[in-house]
């Protein structure tokens, strides 16, 4: 599976963004998606999943209720919605995932079998 993420830029603190992950290859072995983030100097850091029917769903706390995550499976597509953006939230925003099955969310990035290239997103002050 490859993904391909997009939809990352520059926007004032408050404002939104939403990034996009597209999945392509053998999709069908596509069963959780997360995002993650990672800025300079600092650890990769989970930030929302979703599993492949869409119902199960979990947030990293520092964006919870702010970010919103959502699947669309017919294209094979991932979707982020951040809002009220801080400059905290800077960094560069990765998409992974995983063929398990996974009952729960799994945060850790050592979980996820496969990644995009990240797309930077910057929230200036």
């Amino acid at each position: 599976v490859q993904l391909q993420a997009s939809g990352g830029g520059l926007v004032q603190a408050g404002g939104s963004l939403r990034l996009s992950c597209a999945a392509s290859g053998r999709t069908e072995r596509n069963y959780i998606m997360a995002w993650f983030r990672q800025a300079p100097g600092k650890e990769r850091e989970f930030v929302a999943g979703i599993n492949r029917a869409g119902v199960r769903k979990d947030y990293g706390e520092a964006v919870k209720g702010r970010f919103f995550v959502s699947r669309v499976n017919a294209e094979n597509t991932v979707v982020l919605q951040m809002n009220s953006l801080r400059p905290e939230d800077t960094a560069v925003y990765f998409c992974a995932g995983t063929i398990r099955p996974y009952g729960v969310i799994p945060t850790s990035t050592t979980t996820y079998d496969y990644w995009g290239r990240g797309t930077q997103v910057t929230v200036s002050s």
